[in-house]
């Protein structure tokens, strides 16, 4: 079971679905989503060091290779972080970190999240569903600059922060545009999902640079998209 199921009831449904009516962009933060067991499960894998790569992308092209990261002019470079290799095997994942991206894709989260949006999510038009949720991590030479994510019919983002004993001076915090004359700040938490619409305004993001003395190293996340038909 991966979901804290308190905060998967109906009433906690109507809940999300009021905090999304009311903010600026639509979005809902929602605090211990996932069972924390699990979660430590997930990140006794993720800090092993061997299936992390790197990933650049530019404003003019995405998934870019280092040839055209080299010929990009740092204006045009808005994504650099490293991307969680997923096992190529067929089957049941081997260890829990694929076994949660693979329960985030699954019918059970699905559902969840359709009711929260109202909207029925799929991933029936989806070419490659599997690259569009995995895990990504920050140093302090990294960045993500200010982008939307909003393709058509892109209808939900997850976020998931996985860091534990985050300190105020660390940075990596997560910047919403907002109104455009008060952007909002969500801090990185541990266990802290924070869902939004790509396509509400205001929602155009970006992540404040890690601090040299920030602790600790890394700033582990979750990100996922899902589309409707």
């Amino acid at each position: 079971m991966w979901l804290n199921q308190p905060l998967a009831t109906q009433a906690a449904i109507t809940c999300y679905r009021a905090a999304l009516r009311s903010a600026s962009p639509a979005h809902v933060i929602i605090d211990n989503l996932f069972e924390g067991v699990k979660l430590d499960e997930v990140m006794s894998v993720l800090h092993q060091p061997q299936r992390w790569c790197t990933q650049q992308h530019t404003y003019s092209a995405l998934y870019v290779d280092r040839a055209e990261w080299q010929e990009a002019c740092d204006e045009q470079r808005f994504v650099q972080r490293d991307l969680w290799q997923r096992e190529a095997s067929v089957g049941q994942p081997s260890n829990a970190a694929d076994a949660f991206l693979s329960f985030l894709r699954g019918e059970e989260f699905m559902r969840f999240l359709s009711a929260i949006f109202n909207s029925q999510l799929t991933d029936v038009n989806v070419t490659n569903p599997l690259i569009n949720t995995n895990y990504f991590r920050m140093d302090t030479s990294d960045f993500v600059r200010l982008h939307a994510d909003d393709s058509p019919g892109r209808q939900v983002c997850m976020l998931l922060y996985l860091n534990k004993r985050w300190t105020a001076n660390a940075g990596g915090e997560l910047f919403f545009r907002g109104d455009g004359k008060h952007s909002i700040r969500i801090a990185p938490l541990y266990n802290r999902c924070v869902l939004f619409d790509p396509s509400s305004k205001g929602s155009e993001h970006w992540v404040a640079p890690l601090t040299a003395g920030g602790n600790p190293q890394y700033r582990y996340n979750v990100t996922s998209w899902y589309w409707t038909e």
